[in-house]
């Protein structure tokens, strides 16, 4: 198997032979083979490993363990302790996703500090194998039956193209020492659950199945470039993103120009948190106004479109003005300037007759039957009909926000002054106000 590795390495992983890398080590079979293997080549690799406290005794042996073994090999180690189950409790994790959050944040920080350019972990074809039939147990789309990446960012996997026999087998020959993982036998979680009662089956039917797989795997991938290429002509066709870039807006006619719809949106949208696949294709024929939300995004049908838009962590307040002064406010920044003449003309910028303004002034959302009177009318009207009229979607809507004084709307922000402040030939003081 070395030479397979080294082979592999130098045929694939060249970058490795120059780069500062981290091993994830267990001190189970993988870990320390693909250490072993990593220093026979002479790689310029560190060991970091997680006590994750789960198992009592056995937590504290794997530690010893590893520690054994970097001395063994004249290597430095990193070791960290976690209380996983506390960790798990508060963030309302599983125990298997609480240890995967804490192991890669820890190896990420060790990257950062110490300036680590690759994590190596020891993931191999078996390991794929059970990813793919967990994914496809699931339901997944084509992305979660494509394997894992043996190149994530920089997380590398160079065990990936062998077998578990084949790492065994290596360890064994090579009289290599290293850790049982006593929960590794419980059926308890589902990759243990195919691992000792449905791969083995398989491989019996078919000695060949890991080839196979991995042929399929490469087909597979390949199938999802092409995917890739068409979902960028759909972006072209279908999407375009809003004036004040806080929405992303899809044509639901050109949209519905395309066979399946559906298979189009779930790639176009999977990576925002939506899993209602049969609504969002309702949605596509629903009234103005209904929308679906993600854990992160919202999708609302405006007319003609469906507009996506994050959906933001934070409520944004109402800002008072105490005085003439620029001010930061929750959407930029307020300034204000006594001017001679009006010089600029810009949405950004209104020109008001002093002395009708009394602070403090108040910047805040627009609400259902508020009025003003916008600056070239005669009259007031309500700003829900001058929106219409304006013709802005639900989510523009919800953007806007408005300049008071003593109540009184002095600027719809970045759209229209008000007529009552307008600057007049009677005019003794003018003041700028600019939004930036």
């Amino acid at each position: 198997m070395y030479n397979n590795f080294k082979n592999h390495i130098t045929q694939n992983l060249d970058f490795l032979k120059q780069s500062k890398l981290l091993i994830a080590i267990s001190g189970g079979l993988d870990s320390v083979v693909l250490a072993h293997l990593c220093h026979q080549l002479k790689l310029n690799i560190t060991l970091a490993h997680c006590n994750f406290n789960l198992r009592g005794y056995e937590s504290n042996t794997d530690e010893n363990f590893v520690l054994q073994l970097a001395e063994h090999l004249d290597l430095e180690v990193f070791i960290e302790s976690f209380n996983t189950e506390n960790y798990a409790n508060a963030n309302k994790l599983s125990i298997q996703m609480a240890a995967r959050k804490l192991r890669y944040n820890w190896f990420e920080e060790l990257a950062n500090q110490l300036g680590f350019d690759y994590i190596l972990t020891a993931h191999h074809a078996d390991d794929n194998l059970e990813t793919f039939l967990i994914n496809l147990s699931r339901g997944t789309g084509l992305e979660g039956l494509t394997g894992i990446p043996e190149i994530n960012d920089n997380i590398v996997r160079p065990l990936l193209p062998f077998s578990r026999n084949d790492i065994a087998n290596h360890a064994t020959d090579n009289n290599l020492q290293w850790r049982e993982d006593s929960s590794n036998a419980s059926t308890k979680y589902l990759r243990n659950k195919l691992r000792h009662e449905v791969v083995p089956v398989l491989k019996e039917t078919n000695p060949k199945l890991l080839h196979n797989f991995n042929k399929t795997l490469q087909n597979l991938q390949e199938s999802n470039y092409i995917i890739a290429d068409a979902i960028a002509k759909f972006y072209d066709s279908v999407v375009s993103v809003s004036e004040d870039k806080k929405s992303v807006k899809l044509n639901i006619s050109k949209i519905k120009t395309y066979r399946f719809p559906k298979a189009y949106l779930y790639e176009f949208l999977k990576l925002k948190g939506f899993t209602q696949w049969d609504d969002i294709v309702n949605l596509l024929d629903a009234q103005s106004g209904k929308q679906i939300f993600s854990t992160t995004h919202r999708l609302i049908k405006d007319r003609g479109y469906l507009l996506l838009s994050e959906i933001s962590t934070e409520a944004l307040k109402n800002s008072t003005i105490l005085e003439e002064e620029d001010v930061n406010t929750p959407i930029g920044k307020l300034t204000f300037k006594t001017v001679n003449t009006i010089s600029e003309n810009s949405h950004t910028i209104i020109y008001v007759d002093k002395d009708k303004l009394k602070f403090p002034l108040t910047l805040r959302k627009w609400e259902e039957g508020d009025y003003f009177h916008p600056i070239g009318m005669t009259g007031k009207k309500k700003l829900s009909k001058y929106f219409k009229d304006e013709k802005l979607s639900l989510l523009d809507k919800e953007h806007v926000w408005l300049l008071c004084a003593d109540n009184e709307i002095v600027w719809v922000v970045n759209r229209r002054a008000d007529n009552r402040f307008k600057v007049t030939k009677n005019t003794n003081t003018i003041l700028k106000i600019k939004f930036q």
